[in-house]
Parts: structure tokens; sequence; C-alpha cells
């Protein structure tokens, strides 16, 4: 895992290391695609150390409070330990909310986080204190959808940074079985091409299928000095317990999961049919 941006003593971060800002990439457009809008930032926002995305469900309602997704691990109180899982926990956490510029146009606030845990996943679900229709009333911007479908490999993807105002384009590589760092352990975790190359402050970025722009995981590490299964390097183990270390690689964890644990109002229930997230 990677140390974040702005931290306290012994924090870590995990989805790598920058000094300086990078420069933001301008809009995309692809001739060859089929006739789809270009990804950009609006939607995403910027936390105090991570990216981050206003996301909702496919029947998420207009009257719903909105959902912010980012890691885990971008937590304001730090990260959870392995095993443990947040559920309804009160948050005053401020996100800055850019439009498809990438110009920080608003401030949203929290209500309390909705949902996190670094375990099987690196995930946060942040309920604001403003609907869906407040937000696109006020500033023209409407959330992300989650897609509710396992992405396939050759996907391609944009990584959308809110924190660096920069969006990564390339590919999905494959899924890791089981991808190991420090002591956290992912399920299926999403593989980048290389030319992902993610940095300190991507952390929580949406992951977004190109081809519908709607969001199939949340960015939140990669392999940074070629160790294995340390912090900053995670390793790649597979079903028979081989472990694989792809020096450079980043990597994300799927989040179409989340739509079936989340049901009217935009209300959790880890009950729900269909609910696999990990449960307190």
């Amino acid at each position: 895992m990677r140390k974040p941006l702005v931290a306290a003593l012994f924090a870590l971060v995990i989805a790598g290391a920058g000094a300086a800002p990078a420069v933001a990439a301008p809009d995309r457009s692809d001739s060859a695609a089929p006739a789809i809008q270009a990804v950009n930032f609006a939607g995403t926002v910027s936390l105090s150390n991570c990216s981050g995305s206003v996301i909702r469900m496919p029947d998420s309602e207009d009257n719903d409070p909105a959902l912010v997704l980012t890691n885990g691990h971008c937590l304001e109180s730090g990260f959870p330990e392995p095993g443990e899982v947040i559920v309804d926990q009160a948050s005053t956490r401020s996100f800055g909310l850019l439009n498809s510029s990438g110009t920080r146009v608003a401030t949203l606030r929290a209500s309390k986080i909705a949902y996190a845990t670094m375990t099987d996943t690196d995930a946060a679900v942040y309920q604001l204190t403003r609907t869906y229709a407040q937000i696109r009333s006020s500033y023209g911007i409407s959330a992300l959808t989650l897609n509710d479908t396992r992405p396939v490999a050759g996907t391609a993807i944009s990584v959308v940074s809110g924190y660096w105002k920069r969006i990564y384009n390339c590919s999905v590589d494959g899924f890791a079985y089981r991808l190991k760092e420090g002591d956290w352990t992912w399920k299926d975790s999403v593989r980048y091409t290389s030319s992902c190359n993610t940095i300190g402050g991507t952390s929580g970025s949406p992951v977004i299928d190109q081809a519908t722009n709607k969001v199939v995981a949340v960015n939140n590490t990669g392999n940074e000095d070629g160790q294995s299964c340390s912090v900053n390097n995670p390793c790649e183990v597979d079903a028979s317990g081989n472990v694989t270390v792809r020096q450079g690689i980043n990597y994300a964890q799927q989040t179409y999961q989340f739509p079936a644990c989340f049901g009217i109002d935009n209300k959790l229930d880890l009950s729900a049919s269909g609910c696999v997230l990990p449960k307190p």
C-alpha cells in the first residue's frame, strides 16, 4: 500500500506515491468507437488525500440521498482492520465536486459512512446531505451509475482521478483471484494493462467502462518495487496458492456487487437477496 499525500505518521495509502501533480489528460474522442460521450470528470470528487465519485445504483431515484464511492483505506479515521466492516457511522467529511472539465464547482458533505471495509474489497460509500436532484439542479451534474454486471477482460476503461484531475486510459488485462497486500486480502481484483500507471492520490477513483460510461470498479493499489505481498507491493495469489508479482502494474476492486446491497432510498441492507458484501 502507499502513503497518502496528506496523512498522519504511520498512515497508509494504496494507490501509489507521487511527489508532483500529474498533468490532466484532455477529453478523449475515439472515432473508431461507437457514438458515445467521452469519459470526463463530471461527477468525480476530490478528497483530502484521495479521489472518489458521486454514484447511484441502477434503481436509485432522484430524491434519494446521493452517495460517494471511494476506497476503504481513504477513510478519515484510518484503515479498517482485516475483518472489520463499518456501517452507518456518522461523518461530516467534505468532497470537492468537479464538472466535466475538472473544475471544482461545489463542496458536498457527508452525513454518514454508509459502508466501508478493506476485507474482500477496498471500498467506502458515504451518504451525502443532498439528493441527486438537488445536486443536478444546483450544478448541472449527474451521478455516475454503478454497473451491476461483472466487467470482462479486454474492456476499455478510464480511471478518473478527481484529486489530480487526470484521466488514465487502458483496458482490463485480467483478474486476480486473490490480491494480498500486507494484512489485507481482496477477491477478484481488476488488473489493468500497463498504461494505467496510477499514482498516489488516485486511490478511490472510479473505473469507468468507456462504452457505457458506467462505473465497474474503484481504483486502489499497485506494485511499486517488485516485492511480494508487502505494503505498497501487492501480489496475486491463484486458486492453487501460486504467487505472482507484477511490478508497476495497478489494480482496482470491482463494484458490481454493491447495487444488490442498497435498496429503497439508497438504504444499505446487507441481508438483502443477492448481497454478498462482507458483514460486520
